[in-house]
């Protein structure tokens, strides 16, 4: 017997503490026309009425009625939004109803089991009738479990089938292609957990086709404002070196303190300028001492009389302490975004990390926390338990809501950025189940910044609402930058794989799921910013 009936309470407590019963039936020999000891008052268990006379006080958990009566008679019609969500919550009154007689039968038999153990039936039962009966409860208690773990798995189908429709009502899709159910799909119970496969053959599902070597990126993803550098890591007499979309750049400061971003490529003699030094606000080439101003301006030729030459450069701004660039052939948005921390937050890490896998498949992965528990099992996901069911919960029309079990908001922010609230209690521990209930919390932005088709300039900013002494340890960041090391690295050895993959053909978006929604979205995004429509999927305006 692998399943006590304390475990199988378990299942159907829960089940009916949150409201949520499930589908399909299935006969049994069982009978239940004898009492209880304790006494229970049952209706409709494994088809006969049982009358119990005494109550106590489990009676009413199995003083449910049959709900197979009230199933709506839609068999053959086109189910609307509401008409299919109703459906799917009559499949989960069955099951619920279903589980509560399978954990009943159990207590019956135990009950019956104690019968025969009764010290008093030695007196009138030979030792070979005891084990006889005994044999026959053993046999009939395992078929009991058998069904507990029928219905459990019957329970899992259901509440799947109830995300997979909440997820095409959000997404407004029975609103455009209504779906006709079979009998055997969705209104009729059913013996086996098949039935959920079927309704996703017959129900319209959004695919992606994400497969295939990563192509020249299209000119439509440059035309945004992208932070590539913390201010803090550009001194006055430094550069800093940065691939954007597979051409070469570099920062420096002019005379004025303000940043410049020209092409990191000589125009005398193509030597890399990081390779030189940064003299009174221009940076010089190290092979023959030319000098380019922040607009890309040569003024200054050693040895030579002054040409008119010009390399290019890229509009740049300093921000909220980060350096943006505008990489595209469009004009550059009059405003920045802002990426500062919420309100009560100190800045306590920026790391900058170069990364060998394409941005899109590092956005797919930072956007997905429901891999944390299987993944990052030596850093901060170590001891998670797996919830029964994540969820990624937001608006119809958006790239932000918050994450279901777990107490961690999160935003998709065009066109690079992820930006997460964390609510934690202490190392390592979630508390809570929203970020409202949690008195702690630890703020994280990454910005994914496409160097080249197969790597990515990551940008980390993490942020505390709590325990600002960390900021005046010393060599706390070298401690933080190890620990996202370790972090990314749990991560790397995965997405990596799948870049090999994808490149060979396969595709890494397959089969998306209730938790892969931020991700979708932000795919479905990407992909309509390409095909350049004029209102983009799930922004403010839309």
């Amino acid at each position: 017997m692998s399943l006590s009936a304390s475990n199988a309470m378990t299942i159907v407590a829960t089940a009916a503490a949150l409201s949520l019963p499930i589908s399909f039936c299935r006969s049994t020999k069982l009978s239940t026309k004898k009492g209880v000891k304790g006494g229970f008052r049952v209706f409709a268990v494994f088809g006969e009425q049982s009358e119990i006379e005494k109550k106590n006080a489990w009676s009413t958990l199995f003083d449910v009625e049959d709900p197979r009566s009230k199933f709506p008679q839609t068999k053959g019609k086109f189910l609307d939004a509401n008409l299919a969500l109703e459906v799917a919550r009559y499949d989960i009154q069955y099951c619920d109803w279903r589980a509560r007689q399978d954990v009943l039968a159990i207590m019956l038999l135990h009950e019956k089991v104690v019968e025969v153990l009764n010290p008093l039936a030695r007196d009138y039962k030979s030792i070979g009738t005891i084990k006889k009966e005994l044999a026959e409860l053993q046999e009939e208690l395992g078929q009991a479990h058998r069904q507990v773990h029928i219905s459990e798995a019957r329970v899992s189908t259901a509440l799947d089938k109830l995300a997979y429709m909440e997820e095409l009502v959000n997404d407004k899709l029975l609103q455009d292609r209504a779906t006709t159910y079979s009998e055997e799909a969705s209104l009729s119970p059913s013996t086996s957990t098949q039935s959920l496969d079927t309704v996703k053959r017959r129900l319209p599902r959004k695919g992606l086709n994400i497969s295939g070597p990563v192509q020249p990126y299209h000119p439509r993803l440059k035309n945004f404002w992208y932070p590539v550098a913390f201010s803090t890591d550009l001194k006055d007499d430094t550069m800093v070196p940065l691939d954007c979309f597979e051409e070469p750049w570099v920062l420096f400061r002019g005379k004025d303190g303000k940043p410049g971003c020209v092409q990191n490529t000589c125009a005398h003699r193509a030597c890399p300028l990081d390779l030189g030094s940064v003299n009174e606000g221009r940076i010089q080439c190290p092979y023959h001492g030319w000098e380019y101003s922040t607009d890309g301006t040569c003024e200054k030729m050693p040895s030579t009389r002054l040409h008119k030459v010009k390399i290019k450069s890229l509009p740049c701004f300093e921000k909220d302490g980060m350096l943006w660039i505008w990489p595209g052939d469009g004009p550059p948005s009059a405003t920045l975004p802002s990426l500062q921390p919420p309100s009560g937050f100190q800045i306590h890490a920026e790391l900058v990390i170069e990364l060998p896998v394409e941005h899109g498949l590092l956005l797919d992965n930072l956007l997905d926390l429901a891999h944390a528990p299987f993944t990052h099992t030596s850093t901060f996901a170590k001891g998670w338990s797996v919830p029964s069911f994540v969820k990624f919960l937001t608006p119809a029309s958006g790239l932000q809501g918050y994450w279901d079990p777990y107490p961690i908001d999160m935003e998709f922010r065009p066109p690079c950025m992820v930006l997460s609230t964390i609510g934690i209690s202490k190392p390592g521990k979630l508390e809570g189940q929203s970020t409202k209930q949690c008195t702690t919390h630890l703020h994280q932005l990454h910005v994914c910044l496409p160097s080249s088709r197969n790597k990515t300039r990551l940008l980390y900013r993490m942020s505390l609402d709590f325990a600002p002494v960390l900021k005046h340890i010393p060599f706390m960041n070298f401690l933080w930058r190890h620990f996202a090391e370790q972090v990314l690295n749990e991560d790397l050895r995965l997405v990596l794989g799948q870049q090999e993959r994808m490149n060979n053909g396969a595709n890494v978006w397959n089969w998306p799921v209730t938790y892969d929604k931020l991700g979708v979205r932000y795919r479905q995004w990407r992909d309509a910013l390409e095909r350049g429509e004029k209102q983009l999927p799930f922004s403010k305006s839309s």
